[in-house]
Order: structure tokens, then sequence, then C-alpha cells
């Protein structure tokens, strides 16, 4: 369970969730429903107020903060982006003084936005204004996704970092990911079913709890919330498809 000590707000009630060594778990709810907050309490921006986070059975808690988040690649809602270039936006994190252009090139082309920058008249040493400002948000949310694949961490953590994105670009992204997280644990935050279906578990949280659990299959036949959020959401493709 997790409460925010400024606002006494119960982010997470009795949360209990667990993901196997390479496989990708999906957390979907609405806004407000605690989503982003498992993604701090993993990177330990916070600590639990009750219970606790174990990382190979051990207490997060125990762990070296450096270790710990040097073996994380976390992608957050909220993209920061330094005022610098894109090459070294996507290395950031890199080990200095080795030449990482391949590296960069090739977590771009999986982020599905290397072709983007190469329209740029510098490419890849494109200076980004302050907070990325001449990028649109999608192209943010793929640097930002670049970022941190490039350095091959064991843990993936993308939350909701999809959304300035429309569905077709979301099906190349994801489709490039899946190669990229094979052998990855990872956690895939959305409101989107469409980003979370192929996961390997599904947990749909509400007001800080768990109320549904599964994998897309199973959750579509139990006919809950998660099945409502499917067919709205289909309903809403369509509408958009149409106009």
């Amino acid at each position: 369970s997790f409460t925010y000590p400024e606002s006494g707000i119960k982010a997470l009630d009795g949360v209990s969730l667990k993901i196997s060594k390479g496989s990708t778990l999906a957390i979907i709810g609405r806004t407000g429903s605690g989503k982003s907050t498992i993604a701090n309490l993993i990177c330990r921006n916070f600590d639990a107020t009750e219970g606790s986070i174990l990382v190979d059975d051990r207490p997060i808690s125990s762990l070296n903060l450096n270790s710990l988040r040097s073996a994380i690649g976390y992608v957050p809602q909220e993209v920061f982006l330094f005022s610098d270039t894109i090459a070294n936006n996507i290395g950031f994190g890199l080990e200095k003084g080795e030449d990482h252009r391949d590296t960069v090139f090739e977590a771009a082309e999986n982020a599905h936005v290397r072709h983007n920058i190469e329209d740029f008249p510098k490419k890849f040493e494109t200076v980004l204004g302050e907070r990325g400002i001449n990028l649109s948000g999608g192209q943010k949310q793929r640097v930002s996704i670049a970022r941190a694949i490039a350095g091959k961490p064991k843990i993936l953590i993308f939350d909701d970092c999809l959304s300035a994105v429309d569905t077709e670009t979301e099906e190349i992204i994801l489709t490039n990911l899946k190669k990229v997280m094979q052998g990855k644990t990872t956690l895939l935050i959305s409101h989107r079913v469409s980003t979370v279906k192929m996961a390997d578990e599904i947990i749909v949280l509400d007001h800080g709890k768990i109320i549904e659990r599964g994998n897309h299959e199973q959750l579509i036949d139990h006919e809950g919330v998660y099945r409502d959020l499917y067919q709205k959401q289909l309903l809403e493709e369509k509408k958009a498809l149409s106009s």
C-alpha cells in the first residue's frame, strides 16, 4: 500500500503482484487508479507505506540505488528531454568516452523515430530546444523510448508512453519493442487496451486496488471492466476512422 505523504491520498491499497524474469506485466486503469505510483515505487522514487517490493527476492531498500536505477529503462508519462543533441538525449546514461552511434541509431529505429530525426537538416546532431520544443508530442515520446532501450536494461517500465501516437504508429512501435523486450522484465502501463493486449498478464486497477487480472483473452471472456474498456475503445477507433 502507498499513501502520498503531502496529500494523504491512498494511491495503492493492498496491491500484490509478481513479474517473472523475462515476462511482461501490463497495468491498465483510468486516470488516478494508481498505475504510475507502482512505477515510482519500483524506481524507488518513494518507498511503500505498507508491505515491500522485492527484486530477485531482495527488499528494494537493501539494493544500491544507483545499481537499481541503472538496471531500469524507464519512460515516464511526462517526457523530459535536455537542451542537447538528439544523439546525446538518446545516449544519456551510456558509458562516457565510447562511440555509441550504432546503439543510438538502433534504439531510434526500434522506437520508430529514426526516419523523423533523419528528416532534420542536422539529423542526430539536431539540438533540441528546452524540453524538446522542436519535436511533436509523439516524437518526444519516441525519443524517450529510444533512450530507455539504448542501454539494454534488465527491467523496462513504459508508463503510458504511447498516448501521443496514433494506433498505426503504436502497432509498429509495439512490434519493434517485442524484440527489444525478449528476455527483459517489462512493466507496461497504459489506459489503452491496444497497448497492453500482448502482455503475459494484465492487471486492471481501480482506486488503488486490483479488480481484475488475467491475459487479454481471459479478461475478454470475463466480461468485466476490461472488456467494457476494450469495446468502448474499439468503437472510438471506428468513429475516428469513419470521420
